[in-house]
């Protein structure tokens, strides 16, 4: 980090901070310095660097834990704000976001998969039905969640994947709440995926719609 001159202090003091994190400098869970050793490095006052920390806080980037520390916990600022409004948003209008996304999804993957792509998608759907059989609903939504990202990243489109993650906060708790009639193993994940394995994208779209409309009758 270089020291600062004193003009527009607090603003600096921001950026700086903020290329720390975006840089991966300081990761996700990272604890950074302390204000004292922050307010010599950029050579301002420590009312400065607890301004910028405090905006910092606001936007998402850091987390202050009283008698603890500040602590990184995300670096895009873009992605925190998607996530608050994904978190507000009604589960219809998810679905509705997500017919886009996993038609899309589902596509590309059935055209430019590769075999660790189908590996990482079996894996996931043993991890599905055996929660699924087990009746833990919690690690049903993971294991659900992780088999449609893994469809995005076989996509191999990082635009894609990363709208996805994005959501994937929000397609968690969704599976979640709908507690039983998510567990029921209807064998249409199977499907989407032999229509991937088989290189059939209207097949893999038209399955991908098929289990959206399902989750939808069953909110």
């Amino acid at each position: 980090m270089r020291n600062v001159a004193r003009t527009s202090l607090v603003d600096a003091a921001i950026e700086e901070l903020r290329g720390e994190i975006t840089s991966g400098a300081w990761p996700v869970g990272t604890k950074i310095p302390s204000e004292l050793r922050l307010a010599e490095t950029l050579g301002m006052s420590r009312l400065s660097v607890r301004e910028a920390v405090r905006v910092l806080a606001h936007s998402g980037l850091l987390t202050t834990r009283q008698g603890d520390g500040t602590y990184v916990t995300a670096v895009d600022e873009s992605q925190v704000a998607l996530g608050r409004r994904l978190a507000k948003a009604a589960a219809m209008d998810i679905i509705d976001v997500r017919r886009g996304l996993d038609m899309v999804a589902a596509r590309l993957a059935a055209g430019k998969r590769t075999e660790q792509d189908l590996t990482g998608l079996r894996e996931a759907l043993v991890r599905r039905d055996a929660a699924g059989r087990a009746g833990d609903v919690d690690a049903f939504a993971d294991a659900d969640v992780d088999f449609h990202l893994r469809v995005a990243d076989a996509a191999h489109n990082p635009l894609l994947g990363d709208l996805y993650r994005s959501m994937s906060d929000a397609l968690r708790d969704s599976v979640r709440h709908m507690e039983q009639a998510a567990l029921v193993l209807d064998g249409s994940h199977e499907e989407l995926l032999r229509a991937i394995e088989d290189g059939d994208p209207g097949a893999a779209v038209a399955i991908s719609v098929a289990i959206l409309d399902q989750q939808e009758r069953d909110l």
